[in-house]
């Protein structure tokens, strides 16, 4: 695959991943809770372990992406097995 699909993959995987650690840290914090009351090793520590699986999710395929990617797959396929009569697309 190309430098621009690897390229979009990392982009759309890590705002993902960014988007997931402030949502489980956010969901980590109690409400009510002081700045000096909240445990912020745990609360960093969770959320670093959302982030990477986060980004292992993300390996599994992005929609975003995979629309931009499978094009370029199909061609990739049809240049190393131009004798297949079924291809991916059938």
């Amino acid at each position: 695959m190309g430098k621009s699909y690897w390229g979009e993959w990392l982009k759309a995987a890590l705002i993902r991943a960014v988007k997931t650690f402030a949502q489980t840290a956010a969901a980590s914090i109690t409400v009510g809770a002081t700045m000096a009351e909240v445990d912020w090793l745990r609360v960093l520590s969770v959320s670093g372990v959302a982030f990477v699986l986060s980004m292992l999710t993300s390996l599994g395929g992005l929609p975003e992406v995979d629309k931009v990617g499978y094009e370029f797959i199909e061609d990739e396929y049809d240049d190393q097995y131009p004798e297949d009569d079924q291809g991916l697309d059938k």
